[in-house]
């Protein structure tokens, strides 16, 4: 089973929340899906590694679509940094001139493990699928270290950003985003090393003792 049927993904718009690997998912997902692919952002990310249209019309990624099964359409954020910003066609036009939309809709500042501030993540209206990514890499490291925003996690698992991220504390967390209305159909548990699939395990049975039945997928980590 590929990684894009386990996750469920389907044709329209697929927003990646999270942490851990959103990007090198979206470059997956993209390669294994049979069909034509639009990779964009609501956020600020790196062109991917495809054909780049800035400030495309419909026209121009249609016409982009014929010669290259896969694009990338985004706004150029003006900033110096090369980063694209949100593109300027909805997500739903681009739904129609591709057969599948995918969305890097968050930010985690490179770290494994994130929580949420108020404003984020920005997930697309209309969404039809939200992967959320948890990088199991950050299990065992300290909160300050592996998360992104520690003082939002610290809150939501009661703990210290000096506290080991353990895969409890980290479904803790999870589990309460969740309660409090962060919409993710599924989690994507990344950078799973052999080592590591103890850790996945636990985090799972943590999670469902949180009361939280989100279904929970598994990826190794990258060679």
């Amino acid at each position: 089973m590929g990684l894009a049927e386990e996750l469920e993904i389907g044709r329209g718009i697929t927003a990646v929340i999270g942490s851990g690997g959103k990007t090198s998912l979206l470059d997956a997902l993209a390669r294994e899906l049979d069909g034509t692919v639009v990779l964009t952002t609501t956020t600020h990310v790196l062109p991917f590694g495809c054909p780049v249209l800035t400030d495309a019309d419909e026209r121009v990624v249609e016409q982009a679509l014929w010669y290259s099964r896969v694009v990338c359409v985004g706004t150029p954020t003006g900033d110096g940094s090369g980063k694209l910003a949100a593109p300027r066609l909805k997500m739903r036009t681009l739904s129609v001139l591709a057969d599948y939309v995918l969305v890097e809709a968050d930010g985690a500042a490179r770290h494994p493990l994130k929580a949420h501030a108020s404003h984020e993540p920005v997930i697309p209206a209309g969404a039809d699928r939200v992967v959320q990514v948890v990088g199991a890499s950050g299990f065992g490291q300290p909160v300050a270290q592996a998360v992104h925003r520690p003082e939002v996690f610290c809150k939501l698992a009661g703990c210290d950003a000096a506290d080991v991220a353990t895969p409890a504390l980290v479904a803790r967390a999870i589990a309460h985003e969740h309660a409090g209305g962060l919409r993710a159909d599924v989690l994507l548990v990344s950078q799973v090393t052999p080592q590591g699939e103890k850790d996945v395990r636990s985090f799972e049975q943590a999670l469902r003792e949180e009361g939280d039945q989100t279904p929970v997928v598994t990826w190794p980590a990258l060679a």
